[in-house]
Formats: structure tokens, C-alpha cells, sequence
């Protein structure tokens, strides 16, 4: 099985829409007219516009789509506004910040699917676009041993591999496991990461709904899901065989 990180494994999805508000919301700020302007709303437009994806992906998606034009910037751009760079070196920042002070942990549904999985040798692999998904699996308690493979955002820009909604981490992760991508479950709590697994032709593609709402789980159908639960741990319900995907 293919694990995304943030909001399926671990309770940090909240972490990182609290930086992107702050981030966005002070592009916003130095519009004209600006009192105008909706703020970044860290449940929709987290959804819609960066959850899932790289940082740079991310923050170009929402400033475009709010008619906020900034240069794409450089690697070396401080954190700011003045930039999809600076923008999004300003989230990472905060970020940053928030975890010194709080860290994040392991979601109770998802330690336990696990354990299961493990005690059945079941392959299992983590994916994520943060740079900081092993850090953060470590200090949850899912360090080594809990995965087969570990693809982040430092694996992705090492190998060039595209964000999602491309499935290239992916089937990154699936190559790793030795897995072929018909025979691996994909977990996703993003609408992109959703898309990716059924782009890359994993079976089944299951999402992961968070929001517990009607209109959240029918939006992950839409993007490619075959199965959604709100939590993990519905899917002890079945055996582990079921989710080889064989």
C-alpha cells in the first residue's frame, strides 16, 4: 500500500494551511483595494489549491487564482511576497516555526491499519511533497521500520519527479515496493492525490475525507477515488489480502 502523509497518516494538514494563510493573506494585504479580498481559507482553498501539492505548485495555483501576478522568482528568493518563491519560502518559514513549537502526531486510525499491515507483511510505502514527511513520521513514532520506502520532496527534486496531480511519486513508491501500480492501493486525503493514484493506475484508490461532509467525500469520487472513509481504521473491517490489490 502507498501512503500519503500529511492529513492521512498524520494529524499536520492543519499545520500547514495555518502557514499558507499567513502567507497568502499578506499578498493580499498589499493589494489596492484589498479590504476586497477574501482571506486564504484554510479549508477550501487549501483543498482546492495547495493540499497535495509541491509548495512552489501550490502557491502559483492560488496566486493565480486570485489575480495576484507575481514573477516565478528565484531559488535563492528570501521569504516574502514578492515571488511564487518568496511566497512560498514564507509558508515553508512558518511551517518550520509551527513544528519547533508543536510538532504533529500520528493519527490513532491510521498507527492501527498499519500495525495490521505490518504484522501481515503487507509492502507499505509513504509519499509525500513536503521535504519534511521523514522528520515528521520520525517524531510521530513512524520511523523506521513502519515503511519498505520513503519518497518526500527531497527524493522528488533529487529524481525530477513531477508533483501530483502527476503520479510519478507514486509509482516511484510502487517501483520501490516492487509492487506493480495495479496491484497497490493508494491512500489519499487530497483531491490532487486522489487524481494522481488513478492517473498511475493503482487499485483501488482510496480517499480519505477528513471534512466527514457529503459534498468532501463526493469530491474525492469525483477525482478518482473508488472508496472513501473518514478514518483509517474503517478498513479493519476487511482483511488485510483485501488491500494487496491482487
Amino acid at each position: 500500500m502507498v501512503f500519503d502523509t500529511d492529513g492521512v497518516l498524520l494529524d499536520s494538514a492543519g499545520v500547514h494551511a495555518a502557514a499558507w494563510k499567513e502567507a497568502f493573506d499578506a499578498c493580499l494585504r498589499e493589494r489596492a483595494g484589498a479590504g476586497r479580498d477574501q482571506p486564504f481559507d484554510p479549508d477550501h482553498d487549501y483543498r482546492r489549491y495547495v493540499d497535495g501539492k509541491s509548495r512552489l505548485d501550490g502557491a502559483a495555483a492560488f496566486l493565480a487564482a486570485r489575480g495576484l501576478d507575481r514573477p516565478a522568482g528565484e531559488p535563492d528568493d528570501p521569504p516574502g511576497t514578492g515571488s511564487v518563491r518568496a511566497v512560498a519560502a514564507r509558508k515553508e518559514q512558518l511551517f518550520t516555526a509551527a513544528l519547533r513549537d508543536r510538532g504533529v502526531e500520528a493519527l490513532p486510525g491510521s498507527v492501527r491499519l498499519l500495525e495490521v499491515l505490518r504484522n501481515s507483511r503487507v509492502p507499505c510505502a509513504a509519499v509525500s511533497a513536503s521535504r519534511h514527511a521523514g522528520e515528521l513520521l520520525a517524531s510521530a513514532g513512524l520511523g523506521r521500520g513502519w515503511f519498505d520506502a520513503v519518497v518526500d520532496g527531497n527524493e522528488a527534486a533529487r529524481l525530477g519527479l513531477p508533483g501530483k496531480p502527476d503520479p510519478a511519486l507514486f509509482l516511484e513508491a510502487a517501483r520501490r515496493l516492487g509492487v506493480p501500480a495495479g496491484q497497490a492501493a493508494v491512500v489519499e486525503d487530497a483531491r490532487a492525490g486522489v487524481a494522481a493514484g488513478r492517473a498511475g493506475g493503482f487499485t483501488p484508490v482510496i480517499g480519505v475525507d477528513r471534512s466527514a461532509t457529503p459534498a468532501g467525500a463526493a469530491s474525492l469520487r469525483e477525482h478518482g477515488a473508488d472508496l472513501v472513509v473518514e478514518d483509517l481504521a474503517e478498513l479493519l473491517t476487511g482483511s488485510a489480502e483485501d488491500l494487496r490489490g491482487d
